[in-house]
């Protein structure tokens, strides 16, 4: 009984009032629901650190159960030890088996024990087709042969569930990579002795519909008695589809609520210590002279798009998934060829071909996808803070070590990166944190134009707050910024003005004074505009 006053947050040893309490604070739960889940004082250290500090709680069958925290609070170590991918250093989590309690001892084991993690970084076979990832390990047979009649038909029986209008031969490498996200959300499915499904922002790639459709199988789920637990620094999504909050800060264990009870302000103060009444009231510069204009500009996935950027600016770039604003972006910094148009920096006329040629223009790029793109995950905070600007400090092609770890240092207190040393692996730092060094090392050339694509996607409030100072003390340098976001709230609250994107095209160009009439309803129609050849009608 101690795990379930500690989750319903009362003390260790309440009387039976006290218990009685807590059934009604779990309102139609109550506490007679079969617990599925055990978490019994889990402690976790790795070399210098302890990520976990002794977190207990439980998680009952059909429970939707939220998990928030900044980045480092210790979720993804908790999730990780959930699912035996690492041991605990002390405690254990045990899992409900048929009246068993069960320890899932590594990965596998969990899996058998119908356990899934749907982690936040797209996992899956990228050279194998729908079908194959969704039948991977237990292909169906005929005799000796795969039966891949059936494998198809079963197969787009879940694409159908799902909506996601796709064909189970497609390759996933061949899918963008929000529906790459969706099939790996739909491929849980595919099991049907599932007891426990953990997300980790399943909804940070996905467009609106997409996440009405996750919400559905939610929903689903919890029906059919399976528990959930779901890791979202999107608070709106918490207050709508789970039944419970647990909060964590600094690797421990803070409190368990019923969603009823708090708000998203609540869950903000108890997160990162203080109230946040707006994180997006950030101080806004007078533009100045011009930094980089675009005209026309045409390639695989976008046609005829043109902006401009001024100095101390923040340009908003918004669209649905598919809407062709990385796409843009990436043409800008020379990873994508262009087909026509022209690119200015300083009303100078640019011819840009590469990365490299784009860095040194002044242009600084944070892509979408920083684990992929942004960082070498198996090297330190020091290498890739100075990975772009190595050039800066060598000579004769000979680095100068004490500058290296000396601007390490430096940026490291600009923009605020926790970690116990800048010796300390990537990989091993939480998303907000990887987000910080990604900046760390555009900032490190001292560009002029700094393109930030989906800059907080997997980072918690707290760590967000920070970002957005730290885009706060660019403008105020002078220097430009363009945000691509899919999240609406977070564009239309950053921008100076705003450029929407649909099906490739620029849909709309809103101005200061005219972002600041539009509802965000208005932005959306804007992003779902459909095009027929050459003319425009609303979708």
């Amino acid at each position: 009984m101690q795990l379930v006053q500690e989750a319903a947050g009362l003390p260790a040893g309440s009387s039976a009032w006290h218990r009685q309490e807590a059934g009604k604070h779990w309102g139609e739960m109550g506490m007679e629901q079969e617990v599925l889940l055990k978490i019994d004082h889990v402690v976790k250290t790795y070399p210098g650190v302890q990520a976990l500090k002794g977190i207990s709680t439980t998680i009952r069958k059909g429970e939707v159960r939220a998990l928030v925290g900044e980045n480092g609070a210790g979720k993804s170590t908790l999730i990780k030890c959930i699912m035996g991918v690492e041991a605990p250093t002390g405690g254990k989590v045990e899992i409900n088996v048929d009246g068993n309690w069960e320890c899932p001892r590594s990965a596998i084991d969990a899996k058998n024990l119908g356990m899934h993690a749907n982690y936040q970084h797209v996992n899956i076979a990228a050279n194998l087709s729908i079908a194959e990832n969704y039948f991977l390990g237990r292909l169906p047979m005929k005799g000796r042969m795969v039966d891949w009649n059936k494998m198809y038909s079963e197969s787009q029986k879940i694409i159908d569930k799902f909506q996601l209008n796709v064909d189970p031969r497609d390759t996933i490498v061949s899918l963008p990579v929000a529906m790459q996200a969706m099939i790996t959300i739909s491929k849980i499915s595919v099991n049907d002795r599932i007891r426990l499904v953990i997300f980790d922002e399943p909804t940070a790639l996905l467009e609106n519909e997409k996440v009405e459709t996750l919400f559905r199988y939610i929903r689903e789920l919890k029906e059919s008695g399976v528990s959930v637990i779901y890791v979202s620094h999107r608070l709106e999504e918490i207050m709508e589809i789970c039944d419970s909050v647990t909060i964590m800060k600094d690797g421990t264990y803070v409190e368990t609520k019923d969603v009823r009870e708090v708000d998203k302000d609540y869950l903000i103060s108890k997160m990162v210590g203080r109230s946040m009444a707006d994180i997006y009231s950030i101080e806004h510069q007078k533009p100045g002279e011009e930094l980089l204009r675009v005209e026309n500009l045409t390639g695989e996935k976008f046609r005829n798009v043109s902006f401009s950027l001024r100095e101390g600016e923040i340009l908003g770039f918004f669209g649905l998934v598919g809407a062709g604003r990385s796409e843009v972006m990436r043409a800008v910094f020379g990873v994508d060829p262009v087909t026509s148009g022209k690119i200015f920096v300083k009303g100078e006329e640019v011819q840009i071909r590469s990365p490299k040629e784009a860095m040194l223009k002044g242009i600084g790029f944070l892509t979408e996808d920083r684990r992929k793109d942004g960082l070498a995950l198996q090297q330190s905070v020091k290498l890739n803070t100075n990975m772009y600007s190595y050039d800066m400090i060598s000579r004769y092609g000979i680095i100068d070590l004490a500058k290296e770890t000396k601007r390490a240092e430096e940026y490291r207190e600009k923009v605020l990166i926790k970690t116990p040393s800048v010796e300390q692996t990537v990989n091993n730092l939480s998303g907000g944190n990887q987000q910080k060094v990604v900046i760390a090392k555009l900032l490190c050339r001292d560009p002029d134009i700094l393109i930030f694509d989906e800059p907080t996607v997997g980072v918690d409030v707290g760590a967000k707050d920070e970002i957005f100072k730290i885009i706060e003390s660019l403008t105020r340098q002078g220097k430009g910024v363009i945000i691509v976001s899919s999240y609406l709230p977070e564009a239309m609250g950053l921008s100076d003005r705003m450029v929407v994107m649909s099906e490739g095209r620029v849909s709309g160009s809103l101005g200061n004074e005219e972002l600041k009439k539009m509802e965000e309803e208005d932005v959306l129609k804007l992003a779902s505009t459909i095009y027929y050849e050459d003319e425009q009608e609303a979708g």
